[in-house]
């Protein structure tokens, strides 16, 4: 995985005198030498994150900047003053949104349901969900504003960014890190799939704390791209967004001609099957946390920014326990969604590509069905979310719901009917109440 902890390096031969130094005078092959810097040049050596590219062209050979066509889905404000965002107190649900039929590419297909801060303030992140059935062609994208967290839910994203090639399937993650060009092509035709975008913060390993050195997302397990170029002299434009406005450049040469580079700032991605599952193996529940693939730290010690969680097949063994996730309220705000497969318990039809949202301390838990299943069910070794993959984005600042998300055909307010059959068992099992505190010598309940 590359972190301030790892580097790499990919040479175009072992014979390249940038093996051994970042600025050589003369570059072999007359490459230029290009520096990008993802941390502050003061950032401690633990967190500092860069990378030198060796390549034909310098990324300054461009013919100047104009704005670029709005994408008017796009949001990167959430303050509640923005008349464009919304606060909703109750859960929310959107069923999978619809891959339009005009041709649009990944930028144009961009779509944000939520989010919180702003990429000015460098705290914050944006949710999106991308709808794309045209590939970038001679087109690249460059993230001036946050990390981006990518998910496809359907269909394999060809993603070339400038330091390699990494090719994308449902059931694996992807991280492009702000400032690096990058573009998509679809080889198996329309996609969707879901986005997190982290502003001022990058996404790491969480701690293992009593868990020790392994568990979890393995560091082992991250696959980063290795060196790979074109030679093409032909015209390509570079969409930039950069405080969350679009701008465009044009140039009359390839973005991608980078042939070597080595650093820690560095895109990656990860098969989330990998994930070393942990839980309780005599009873009651373990927190989520233990669910958490990679994690954001925000401004504030121990509290991250964004946690992104997955929920994937596993033994549950738990014994004398309701298996199911309790009834609870929490801090974080969460939003939820679904790669494939079938997530139960939810109060609507929850498809691959919907998405559900809570915001911090909304009460939320199983359905009346499922509490009673599991209060009655024999409590035996079993596998559960058996070939599925659901996923969760939380953050412990509140979101702000976009004006797209909220007029969106597609959403709906979680039914609160399916809680209806919660009844009052304690008052039902009063008389054997009153009878238990008679026997302790305490007053008997009056109902």
């Amino acid at each position: 995985m590359a972190t301030a902890k790892n580097a790499f390096s990919t040479p175009l031969n072992d014979k390249d005198p940038y093996i051994y130094q970042n600025t050589p005078q003369k570059n072999k092959y007359g490459l230029y030498a290009e520096g990008i810097n993802g941390t502050s040049f003061v950032a401690p050596r633990h967190e500092n994150q860069r990378t030198w590219l060796y390549r034909m062209r310098p990324s300054v050979s461009h013919n100047g900047f104009n704005d670029a066509p709005e994408n008017s889905f796009l949001e990167s404000n959430f303050s509640p003053l923005n008349p464009k965002v919304h606060v909703s107190a109750t859960q929310q649900a959107w069923h999978p949104l619809d891959i339009p039929s005009e041709k649009v590419d990944f930028v144009q297909g961009l779509r944000t349901i939520a989010g919180n801060g702003d990429p000015t303030t460098r705290e914050g992140l944006a949710v999106h969900v991308y709808l794309a059935n045209t590939s970038m062609g001679n087109k690249a994208f460059v993230n001036s504003d946050g990390d981006m967290l990518i998910l496809p839910q359907q269909g394999r994203l060809d993603i070339q960014t400038e330091l390699g090639k990494l090719m994308v399937r449902p059931g694996e993650l992807v991280v492009i890190q702000k400032g690096l060009k990058f573009k998509i092509t679809l080889p198996d035709g329309p996609s969707r799939g879901y986005i997190q975008e982290i502003y001022g913060s990058r996404y790491e390993l969480p701690e293992l704390g009593p868990l020790g050195a392994n568990g979890l997302a393995n560091v082992r397990d991250f696959e980063h791209p290795v060196a790979s170029f074109d030679i093409d002299q032909s015209d390509w434009e570079i969409v930039y967004k950069v405080s969350g406005k679009l701008f465009v450049c044009t140039q009359d040469h390839t973005p991608f001609d980078v042939v070597a580079w080595h650093g820690n700032y560095v895109p990656y991605k990860y098969a989330m099957e990998k994930f070393i599952g942990v839980g309780s193996i005599t009873k009651d529940h373990i927190d989520p946390s233990i669910f958490c693939v990679l994690t954001a730290k925000s401004k504030t010690p121990g509290i991250p920014l964004a946690d992104f969680l997955i929920f994937s097949p596993r033994w549950d063994v738990a014994n004398g326990t309701f298996r199911p996730p309790y009834f609870h309220r929490n801090t974080a705000s969460e939003l939820m969604g679904l790669i494939y497969g079938v997530y139960e318990g939810r109060s609507d039809s929850f498809k691959p590509g919907s998405i559900s949202y809570e915001t911090g301390f909304c009460p939320h838990g199983v359905s009346w069905e499922e509490y009673k299943k599991a209060s009655e069910m024999e409590l035996v070794p079993m596998r559960v979310h058996e070939g599925t993959l659901a996923f969760m984005f939380e953050s412990s600042m509140p979101f702000g719901i976009t004006e797209f998300a909220m007029k969106s055909e597609k959403r709906h307010e979680h039914e609160p009917g399916m809680w209806n059959d919660l009844r009052n068992n304690f008052i039902a099992n009063i008389e054997q109440v009153n009878q238990d505190l008679k026997a302790a010598g305490l007053p008997e309940i009056k109902p």
